[in-house]
């Protein structure tokens, strides 16, 4: 009977040494830890977004990214800037931006309906439905503002500026108040239009803006519920 259990567990052992070698020659050991997935950050825009006049590397979404990298946050950023676009054009392709599932949308337009004296009222319709289907599509939205030039007249200025705390304040979004905030009428941070940001300009936008940004990741990974 002794040699029978003896026997036994020799067997057992024999088993348990195969399986556990199978196991770790098929990669199997013990299952690392599941790498987590990047957020997708669409920053959907017009050419401040887009990065008029610069090299890839200086303009707003891979300094967006490399910020963020190097502060050990898992972001991709897609760059969804149109230069000239106005929030008519945004509305057109937007559902085509948000085929790439992002978790979060910088949204920055309006600026070219400015410029070209555009019923403040049809900036706010068109930045409503792309607000409407952000939402429906469970994306986190960071609304950022822009403001009037003062010789289109006080009463445009009013209309246009009040727009953005406006849809921000109803439709419960963050809010970035000014993307030019330090670097509008900053020569240093200009580039020679005096209208678009030069790489400096950029990386100042870029720190201004990082608390919003984080803000607007933190809530896009925060659990349901």
């Amino acid at each position: 009977m002794r040699r029978l259990v003896t026997f036994l567990r020799a067997v057992a052992w024999l088993c348990l040494s195969v399986l556990c070698l199978s196991v770790f020659a098929s990669g199997g050991g013990i299952a690392p830890a599941t790498a987590a997935q990047p957020v997708k950050l669409l920053a959907f825009g017009d050419s401040l977004t887009a990065g008029y006049g610069l090299s890839e590397a200086d303009g707003f979404t891979a300094q967006l990214a490399a910020a963020l990298e190097k502060m050990g946050r898992q972001v991709q950023v897609i760059n969804g800037g149109v230069s000239g676009d106005t929030t008519s054009g945004g509305l057109a392709r937007l559902d085509w931006a948000l085929a790439d599932q992002p978790q979060v949308m910088l949204l920055e337009l309006g600026g070219n309906d400015m410029l070209r004296g555009l019923p403040p009222q049809t900036t706010q319709d068109n930045l409503e439905q792309m607000i409407a289907k952000a939402q429906q599509a469970g994306v986190t939205i960071l609304l950022v503002g822009m403001r009037a030039a003062p010789n289109l007249g006080t009463d445009y200025q009013s209309a246009f500026d009040a727009l953005y705390p406006a849809l921000a304040k109803q439709h419960g979004l963050l809010f970035y108040p000014f993307m030019l905030d330090g670097v509008a009428a900053n020569p240093d941070l200009l580039q020679s239009d005096g209208i678009h940001p030069n790489p400096k300009g950029v990386a100042a936008i870029i720190s201004r803006m990082m608390p919003s940004i984080l803000q607007a990741l933190d809530k896009a990974q925060k659990p349901a519920g």
